[in-house]
């Protein structure tokens, strides 16, 4: 599994996404970028390709990651504030609970964020209603500060 970041410096999120997937493709595989289809559920992917991938922007960062294997990845900027309120549609009652004990309630929930939306996007069925069925910590190994950014980072082994 390979990962690439960088700051958006004026491009779009998509288009810096979408640079990094070209980019990282080349590298792992020497060829240019197979056109990029989805889903019917709407999960991107690569025809004709082995090769899977995910990409997630946020304000000011773009990542990617490609690997042989389903992954999924989701970001959020530290400095975006979460509106109130939120928590109590999104978060199940032990994660509210862990919520409740957090030192700093912002990064928490930016935490639970991008947890639930890289497991919505491992699963190819993305976000529908309010995610709060699952039971995340604020611990899981799967979440890297970078760059200023929270990021989450699924696989489909070791899951």
């Amino acid at each position: 599994m390979k990962l690439k970041y960088c700051r958006l410096n004026g491009e779009t999120g998509h288009a810096a996404g979408r640079r990094l997937l070209a980019e990282l493709y080349r590298e792992q595989t020497g060829l240019p970028l197979p056109p990029v289809a989805r889903t019917p559920e709407g999960k991107p992917y690569l025809q004709d390709s082995p090769w899977h991938f995910s990409i997630s922007h946020t304000k000011g960062h773009a990542f990617c990651l490609l690997a042989q294997e389903n992954v999924a990845i989701d970001a959020e900027e530290l400095s975006r504030q979460v509106a109130p309120g939120l928590e109590e549609k999104i978060l199940s009652p032990g994660e509210l609970a862990r919520l409740e004990q957090a030192r700093d309630r912002n990064r928490a929930m930016l935490t639970f964020w991008v947890l639930k939306e890289a497991a919505a996007k491992l699963s190819g069925r993305g976000l529908r209603g309010y995610p709060n069925h699952t039971d995340f910590t604020l611990t899981d190994s799967r979440v890297l500060e970078i760059d200023g950014c929270l990021v989450a980072i699924f696989r489909e082994e070791g899951e």
